[in-house]
C-alpha cells in the first residue's frame, strides 16, 4: 500500500506482532463467510475478530460509506475546485512567522490552501466564495489530542470520584456497549468538537464489548467529516492479574495485536493531507502488560506514520502504581518498553518531573494537556509552563465526555491558559496566543503532521471562523485574537474540514443534529438502565 509501506526486518528475530504481519500478509480470507448460526447468538471477543478479517478481506466493500484505500490517496487527479474567503478581519495564520494578516484572506484549490494574504493580493473569484465582511476572526482549525468518544453515553456518572473509584464504576456500564452505541457516541462527541472548532481529533477507545470494533468510529468520522486519528486502544490485564478493569472487559493480547495489525492495513493513510491515520494505545500502565507495550510498539515501527499514544502520570495514585509494580518513574519506564521517540504522546502528564520532562523533550515525545478532565477528578495541574520551558511539544485534549462532561476544544484552550496562571501563580504561565498555539501546532506536532495546525501554501484547507460582533466579544477592540481564549467562546460561525464546509453560521451542516441527539440519549438511556 503507497503511504504504508512495510518495513521488513530480514536480518533480526521477529517479535510476536512482526510474525502476526508475516503469518497475516499472504493469507486469502476473501472466501471467508459467516455461518448462518451466528445471526442468532451475540457476537463474542473470538466472532469479532472473524468478522474484523472479512473486513480486512472486502477491500471496498469494507463498511458501508468507509472510504476504501483506493479513494484516499493524495495521488488522485483533483477537480480544480476553489475556494475564496475574502475580507477576513483578522487572519491567525500559526505560521512560522505567526503572522496575523489584517484584511486577510484563503484562497483553496482541491481542497488544499494555495494561498493566503490580503484580499488585495489574492484572486478575487472563485467557485465558491465566502465574504466575512470584516467581522470575523479566521484561525487554523484546533486538533483534538485526547478523547474517549463512548463516555458521551455516560455524562455525570460518579461526579465526585477521583480517578480510580470513578473508572471502577463506569466500567460495568461501559461492558454494555455496543456498535451502534460506538457510532452514535462518535458522532455525537465529533459535533461537539466540530462546533468548537476542532477540524482534526483522536480518539483513543480502549474498551470493545460485544460487537464493538474501531471500526464503528471510523465509519462514524467519515460520515460527518472530520480528519481522524483512530486509536485502536486496549487493555489487558484484569482484576484476577492486579489491573484496575474488570476481567469482562480485557482482551488477549494475542487478538489485541492481530486486530491492530489489520486496521493499520485497512485504514491507515500516511499520505499527505490524509483524512485517516491510525494509532496504537495500550491503555495505562494498570491496565495492560509491558509485553504489550513493548509489541504495540514494534508493530507501530513497522508502517510509516503510526503513532503510538497512552495515559500517563495522570495523579498521584498512578504514579504509586508504577512505583510499586514496575519500580520507575514514567520516562524510564517508557525507555524500557520502547515507548521513547518521537511518535509517542501521552495524555495528562500531570505528574512528570524535571527528569522525565527532559528525557520527553530529547526524544520528542509529546504530552497531551486535558485541564477540564484534570481539574474534574482532582487530579492535579499539569506543569505545562515547565514542560514547554523544557522543550517538550505540549498538544491539547478534551478527554472522554464522562470526565469533562463536554466537547469543548475552545473552552479547552480557555482553561488551559487559566489553570497555567493559577499553577504559577503568574499571568506569564501561559499567555493567550500560546494557548491557541498549543490547541493547533501542538496538536499537529503531536500526532506527527506537517500538514495541519497553522494556514499557508500547501496545507491543509482547515479552518475557523469567529464573528467578532457576537455578544460575548463586544468590547474586545483591543485584542481580538487573545479574545478568543479570554472571553466566553462557546462555537464556531465557520468550520471548513478538507475545504468542505461543514459549520455554517454556527449551524452543524454535515449531519442532522437534531436527530443524532435524540438517537444517542435514547441510546445512553439504554446503556444505563442496562447496568
Amino acid at each position: 500500500m503507497e503511504g504504508n509501506k512495510f518495513l521488513t526486518t530480514d536480518n533480526h528475530p521477529l517479535s510476536i506482532s512482526q510474525k502476526y504481519i508475516f503469518m497475516t500478509k499472504h493469507t486469502d480470507t476473501s472466501k471467508t463467510t459467516t455461518p448462518a448460526s451466528s445471526q442468532s447468538k451475540p457476537m463474542t471477543r473470538r466472532s469479532i475478530l472473524q468478522r474484523s478479517s472479512m473486513l480486512a478481506a472486502a477491500a471496498s466493500g469494507m463498511l458501508p460509506s468507509a472510504p476504501a484505500h483506493a479513494q484516499k490517496k493524495s495521488s488522485a487527479k483533483g477537480s480544480g475546485r476553489t475556494l475564496l474567503v475574502k475580507n477576513i478581519h483578522t487572519l491567525v495564520t500559526m505560521d512560522t512567522q505567526r503572522r496575523e494578516i489584517r484584511d486577510g484572506a484563503i484562497f483553496v484549490k482541491d481542497n488544499i490552501i494555495d494561498a493566503v494574504g490580503t484580499t488585495e493580493q489574492l484572486p478575487k473569484t472563485a467557485d465558491e466564495v465566502l465574504d466575512l465582511k470584516g467581522r470575523y476572526i479566521v484561525m487554523p482549525g484546533m486538533v483534538n489530542c485526547h478523547h474517549h468518544f463512548y463516555q458521551v453515553l455516560t455524562r455525570v456518572v460518579k461526579p465526585d470520584g477521583t480517578l480510580f473509584p470513578w473508572l471502577k464504576a463506569l466500567y460495568p456500564i461501559w461492558a454494555n456497549m455496543h456498535s451502534n452505541d460506538i457510532y452514535l457516541s462518535a458522532q455525537l462527541a465529533a459535533s461537539e468538537l466540530l462546533l468548537s472548532g476542532c477540524t482534526t481529533s483522536s480518539d483513543h477507545l480502549y474498551i470493545l464489548p460485544n460487537d464493538c470494533t474501531i471500526d464503528d468510529e471510523i465509519r462514524a468520522l467519515h460520515d460527518i467529516g472530520m480528519r481522524f486519528t483512530a486509536v485502536r486502544g486496549s487493555m489487558s490485564i484484569g482484576e484476577s492479574k492486579g489491573g484496575l478493569p474488570p476481567d469482562s472487559v480485557v482482551e488477549d493480547e494475542g487478538d489485541i495485536l492481530k486486530d491492530s495489525q489489520r486496521l493499520i492495513e485497512q485504514y491507515h493513510d500516511n499520505s499527505r493531507h490524509s483524512m485517516l491515520r491510525m494509532a496504537l494505545g495500550p491503555c495505562s500502565p494498570f491496565t495492560i502488560s509491558e509485553d504489550l507495550m513493548r509489541e504495540s510498539a514494534n508493530l507501530a515501527m513497522n508502517y510509516q506514520g503510526v503513532g503510538l499514544h497512552t495515559h500517563l502520570a495522570e495523579n498521584r495514585d498512578d504514579i504509586d502504581y508504577m512505583t510499586k509494580n514496575y519500580k520507575m518513574r514514567p520516562a524510564p519506564w517508557t525507555e524500557k518498553v520502547g515507548w521513547l521517540n518521537d511518535r509517542v504522546w501521552h495524555a495528562h502528564c500531570v505528574r512528570l518531573d524535571n527528569k522525565d520532562m527532559g528525557i520527553f523533550a530529547k526524544a520528542g515525545v509529546a504530552a497531551c494537556h486535558c485541564p477540564a478532565s484534570n481539574m474534574r477528578l482532582g487530579s492535579g495541574a499539569a506543569p505545562i509552563r515547565a514542560m514547554r520551558d523544557a522543550g517538550m511539544d505540549v498538544a491539547l485534549g478534551v478527554d472522554g465526555s464522562a470526565s469533562n462532561d463536554t466537547s469543548n476544544l475552545i473552552n479547552e484552550a480557555r482553561l488551559a491558559l487559566l489553570l497555567a496562571r493559577a499553577r504559577e501563580e503568574d499571568v506569564t504561565g501561559m499567555s493567550a496566543r500560546e494557548a491557541l498555539e498549543i490547541a493547533t501546532l501542538g496538536g499537529a506536532k503531536a500526532l506527527s503532521r506537517d500538514d495541519i495546525g497553522h494556514l499557508a501554501k500547501g496545507m491543509c484547507a482547515d479552518f475557523i471562523a469567529f464573528d467578532t460582533e457576537r455578544r460575548p466579544f463586544v468590547g474586545d477592540h483591543a485584542d481580538p485574537v487573545a479574545a478568543l481564549v479570554l472571553c466566553q467562546n462557546d462555537y464556531v460561525d465557520y468550520s471548513y474540514v478538507n475545504g468542505k464546509k461543514v459549520v455554517d453560521q454556527g449551524q452543524l451542516i454535515s449531519i442532522d443534529y437534531p436527530a443524532l441527539a435524540e438517537k444517542t440519549r435514547k441510546a445512553a438511556i439504554k446503556l444505563s438502565s442496562s447496568h
